[in-house]
Parts: C-alpha cells; sequence; structure tokens
C-alpha cells in the first residue's frame, strides 16, 4: 500500500482555510440581498391594512336594526320551544 498517495489524494480534497476574518468580513458587506415585491403583492398589503383598518361593527346596520326591533318584542314561548326542539332533532 502506497501512503504518499493516499496523503497527496488527502490535500486535494481539504477545505480551505480562510486567510483572516477581515476577508470574511469584506466578502459579506459586498454581497447583499434584496427583495423585491410584485405589484399584485402590494396590492394585497394595502387590502389587508384596509381591512385591518376597518371597524368590525357595521354602525349602519346595527342603527337600522335598532330601529326597526325598538320597543316590546314578544316572543311565544311554545313556538320557541318547538323550533328550538326541532333544531336539536335534526342534528341528531
Amino acid at each position: 500500500m502506497r501512503i504518499e498517495a493516499y496523503n497527496s489524494i488527502a490535500q486535494v480534497y481539504k477545505p480551505n482555510k480562510t486567510t483572516g476574518k477581515n476577508d470574511v468580513t469584506k466578502a459579506a458587506s459586498v454581497r447583499r440581498d434584496d427583495v423585491q415585491i410584485s405589484s399584485f403583492g402590494k396590492d394585497i398589503q394595502v387590502a389587508k391594512q384596509a381591512v385591518a383598518d376597518a371597524s368590525d361593527i357595521r354602525e349602519d346596520l346595527v342603527a337600522e336594526m335598532k330601529k326597526k326591533y325598538s320597543g316590546d318584542f314578544q316572543v311565544d314561548t311554545g313556538d320557541f320551544a318547538d323550533v328550538l326542539l326541532a333544531k336539536y332533532n335534526s342534528l341528531s
């Protein structure tokens, strides 16, 4: 077995060592990542922001419901029980 040949092959596949810290930081400062957002992505961001800024309560509908149902609202307990039981039976 020839040990000299093994040593020369091992040297070929040996990882390169850096010469110093300055070379690494210099190479890192030269390269920069660049991110570009498409116009569609920007539109989605604008839409998301508009939804986030919008109120969860639609005041116009609430005012209409208050006006429509203000005063006394009578519910027949028998009718309510029938509807409740029908709903329960449909789930079973």
